[in-house]
């Protein structure tokens, strides 16, 4: 079976590192090893004993026990540790998904989450979200008409990208209940966990609520560490784990010795590194909730709930369209509905980089030029 390019990552491809303004990325401000280091009281001769050698397949002990600490009660020997998230996707979907089975994704989405299953040979059935006056919104009551004895597995997203959303603890726990009623696999991509604008509305891992739950989570995005690729999955299914590390001996086998050893010094600093990340979105919200009241008869804004990531929608033409005319016309980058299969209407917007002002200022002046 051929499997579809994927539409996001080939244009970032093609414009992330010439675009003068990126206000489409999903991830948080990055930074330097020197300034992880410092922030960690850690001195630069930390890394130089680092060994290049091959690593643990299933990801290095002192990493899994610090990540094991983000979870209730999922143990080391529970988490497997890949090279990058996108690693972690391919060998869930190829371990559970089958030729034939039925499984069902919450969109938009992240490509992968529905693709790879579909490049297994499942039947994959969309899980549509929709705009409220006030927000996004998922429909429990249509999941439960789409899961079925014979779905295979619900794919979800929270806190969500492309729209910020992020349900309650009690629709949350409805939905696992759905999932529970026929067994059902259950893969939570929870890259955003962190990044939540109230903490008391951070959900727990679906790894620690439902025995056949996968969480999938990383350094890329709440962290802002994507250059490490370090992902992560936690099951509390230890036939799957084992699953994971047969497939990854055809992947990759074990990650790089000191991206391992980087991911352990930020996620014992995990607290710095998601104040400093939340404290940019919040103010870079405030800038783009201002330009969204400027701009209403433009765009229709919902605001988002969690992450660095919104999805407002064009009030009227193509939103491919806009963003090809703002990207030649002001060098600014943002992401069109049709690159997450939703449409023509809707843009993704990143707020997690400090130089989201000096974009939105720039996208600003081109609306001006095309106003005179």
């Amino acid at each position: 079976m051929t499997i579809r390019p994927f539409q996001l990552e080939r244009f970032f491809a093609r414009h992330e590192f010439s675009a003068p303004h990126l206000l489409a990325c999903s991830d948080c401000e990055t930074m330097s090893i020197g300034e992880l280091l410092h922030l960690a009281g850690q001195p630069p001769e930390a890394l130089m004993d680092v060994r290049l050698g091959y690593t643990e397949s299933q990801g290095d002990p002192a990493l899994r026990a610090t990540i094991a600490g983000f979870y209730d009660s999922i143990s080391p020997d529970h988490i497997v540790v890949t090279n990058a998230p996108e690693e972690a996707i391919f060998l869930t979907m190829w371990s559970l998904v089958r030729p034939g089975d039925h499984v069902v994704v919450q969109t938009p989405c992240y490509q992968s989450l529905a693709e790879l299953a579909r490049f297994r040979g499942a039947a994959v059935q969309p899980w549509a979200m929709s705009e409220t006056p006030a927000r996004w919104q998922i429909d429990l009551n249509r999941l439960g008409d789409l899961v079925t004895p014979d779905t295979r597995l619900i794919v979800v997203n929270f806190p969500h990208n492309p729209t910020g959303y992020l349900p309650t603890a009690q629709q949350f726990q409805d939905l696992i209940a759905i999932a529970a009623r026929w067994g059902t696999w259950l893969l939570c991509d929870e890259m955003y966990r962190g990044l939540e604008y109230d903490p008391a509305q951070r959900l727990p891992a679906a790894a620690d609520c439902y025995p056949r739950a996968v969480s999938l989570w990383g350094m890329s995005k709440a962290f802002g560490l994507a250059g490490l690729r370090i992902g992560w999955v936690a099951t509390q299914d230890r036939a799957l784990v084992e699953s994971l590390l047969t497939r990854k001996d055809y992947t990759t086998i074990c990650s790089s010795a000191p991206s391992e050893v980087l991911a352990r010094i930020a996620l014992q600093n995990a607290t710095a590194l998601i104040e400093r990340n939340v404290s940019i979105i919040r103010d870079n919200l405030a800038l783009v909730r201002a330009f969204m009241d400027r701009h209403a008869e433009q765009f229709a804004w919902r605001a988002p709930l969690a992450g660095p990531v919104a999805f407002p929608r064009l009030r009227e033409g193509s939103a491919a369209a806009f963003c090809r005319a703002a990207l030649e016309k002001a060098g600014v980058l943002l992401a069109p509905a049709t690159l997450f299969d939703f449409g023509d209407a809707h843009c993704r917007w990143g707020l997690g980089r400090r130089t989201f002002a000096a974009g939105l200022a720039a996208l600003e002046a081109y609306l001006a030029r095309e106003r005179s």
